[in-house]
């Protein structure tokens, strides 16, 4: 009796170091598939497909700018179908949407002890520039490439050309050159758009 108690203890013991040993060799540590699944994604950039929502961050000296689409945005009426500047495209829907360069880089910003300026237009089908004259849009920014402080853009304002028809229109100041992520948001509506800023 004591012979087979012993033996079924030893049994129990046996098991327990078996399934608390590491699974594949000495030292080395078994992600989760899950875990794993995180981690990966964290190194990968997302390929630019005209979505930039998402970017983690971007290895050093690379930067995923935001591209034409596929298939192009075009605005509603009575806003042009295409870009009235040469290099230039619509990017967003019809709730929100901006005007971004081809090759995703902005150049020869003025700069100050407050960074690169630069402005950006925004528009959602239905604005009004006079009717909403502080439109209720939030715009930030991160850089992807190195780490800095966040771009600093105030309250956004109104404008109305006669191309253009009513926009929205955020200043703001980029800190430092590179690969930065800018997001607008307004109500329930966000879009995103990766830019190289140059000196």
């Amino acid at each position: 009796m004591q012979r087979l108690y012993l033996f079924t203890l030893f049994t129990i013991l046996a098991m327990l170091l078996v399934a608390c040993g590491p699974a594949i060799g000495a030292g080395a540590v078994q992600l989760p598939a899950a875990q794993e699944q995180t981690n990966l994604a964290a190194e990968v950039v997302a390929p630019n497909s005209g979505d930039a929502a998402g970017v983690t961050k971007a290895p050093a000296g690379e930067c995923p700018v935001t591209q034409p689409p596929a298939r192009p945005f075009t605005p509603p009426a009575p806003y042009p179908p295409t870009s009235p500047y040469p290099g230039e495209f619509w990017y967003g829907t019809e709730a929100l949407w901006t005007l971004l360069p081809e090759d995703g880089t902005w150049r020869a910003l003025p700069f100050s002890e407050s960074g690169y300026t630069q402005k950006v237009f925004w528009w959602r089908e239905g604005y009004n520039w006079l009717a909403e004259p502080e439109p209720a849009l939030a715009v930030a920014g991160r850089r992807l490439d190195e780490d800095a402080p966040p771009l600093v853009a105030p309250a956004a304002t109104n404008g109305f050309h006669e191309v253009l028809q009513s926009f929205m229109l955020v200043g703001m100041d980029v800190p430092t050159a590179g690969c930065w992520e800018i997001t607008g948001r307004i109500d329930e509506q966000e879009l995103s758009f990766v830019v190289l800023v140059r000196p």
